[in-house]
């Protein structure tokens, strides 16, 4: 059964039935959300509880202390972030309740075990997308949509404006890309508290007309494929699922050495990785590719059949079955 935010896009997109429920914690700690999921759990008697974040996490470690059926379902927990784990005294508890964890990454995994979490109990599995769905979904012309000039360069990033996404050195990189591709643009889909800060620095790097910031976009999928190149700028990231569907569409990636990214795509294979936070590389690697159309084909087609060959959504499917069978066995 399904447990989620009635207003959450999940809730949305599920079939209706008696086995999707609406229920969403108000705090980490909601002890009346806690004792309603823990007469679910008792209710249908699942053998797995399976949470996706760290609110989800909480709810599940409450309701089971509340009272469990017997047996007790086994508690695995997805992690998708390379952020450290809380180290305040009830998260140190909610996570001891966690059988299993489901890390996003490698490198996800291995800040779990720095924190303290047993090699055993974490499970590797890569984020899967649906490649046919992307590759035959309608393209935007991206040129039309923000009264671009025809056929000039877009750079392409997709992400929350928060400091972790590095938005401010792909910015910061604008000036130099500028300088030896003229008529290029960057765009930047996605909505957060760092918006009045880069629309500042946009300002201050004289880049009105070359770096556009519109906002989150329900059909971004759609826009990236009339782009150039994508270029993914964060600080830290737990895998990098828009370096996924962008290499699906066939795309060139510059992307950070940051957390799972280098799992994602291959320097000089799928794209170019630089080190986080440094702009000039990244003004660098971006002119390198938008002057080489080849390139940029060579490493598309090659991003297009990685993510066909290792994160397709029946590797994620079976990925997940396998951490299942692995922490909750049957027999």
């Amino acid at each position: 059964m399904l447990v989620a935010h009635r207003e959450g896009e999940l809730f949305r997109r599920a079939s209706e039935g008696p086995d999707l429920v609406p229920l969403a914690p108000v705090n980490e700690i909601d002890l009346a959300t806690a004792w309603k999921l823990s007469k679910i759990i008792r209710q249908w008697r699942p053998q797995i509880v399976h949470a996706h974040d760290p609110h989800a996490v909480s709810m599940a470690a409450l309701s089971l202390s509340f009272g469990a059926p017997d047996p007790r379902p086994k508690t695995i927990a997805s992690r998708r972030v390379d952020f450290h784990l809380q180290s305040h005294t009830f998260s140190q508890w909610k996570y001891r309740q966690i059988d299993g964890f489901i890390a996003a990454s490698r490198a996800i995994r291995n800040i779990l075990i720095q924190d303290g979490i047993p090699a055993a109990r974490i499970e590797v599995v890569h984020d899967g997308i649906d490649v046919d769905r992307i590759q035959n979904r309608p393209a935007l012309d991206v040129h039309s949509e923000y009264w671009l000039p025809h056929g000039v360069p877009v750079i392409l990033n997709v992400g929350a404006l928060t400091g972790h996404k590095g938005q401010k050195f792909l910015i910061d990189a604008m000036p130099l890309v500028v300088r030896e591709v003229p008529d290029a643009h960057l765009i930047i889909f996605g909505e957060g508290d760092l918006r009045a800060p880069l629309e500042k620095q946009i300002k201050q790097l004289n880049l009105g007309k070359r770096v556009l910031l519109p906002g989150f976009r329900e059909d971004v999928m759609s826009l990236m494929k009339s782009a150039d190149l994508f270029v993914m700028s964060s600080i830290t990231e737990g895998l990098g699922s828009a370096v996924l569907d962008a290499m699906a569409m066939g795309h060139a990636v510059v992307g950070t050495r940051a957390g799972g990214i280098p799992e994602a795509m291959v320097d000089e294979e799928t794209g170019l990785l630089v080190e986080p936070g440094d702009a000039k590389a990244l003004a660098a690697a971006i002119v390198r590719l938008l002057k080489d159309a080849a390139l940029r084909k060579q490493f598309g087609d090659a991003g297009r059949a990685r993510v066909a060959e290792q994160f397709g959504v029946d590797r994620l499917v079976e990925g997940t079955l396998g951490a299942y069978r692995r922490f909750a066995p049957t027999d």
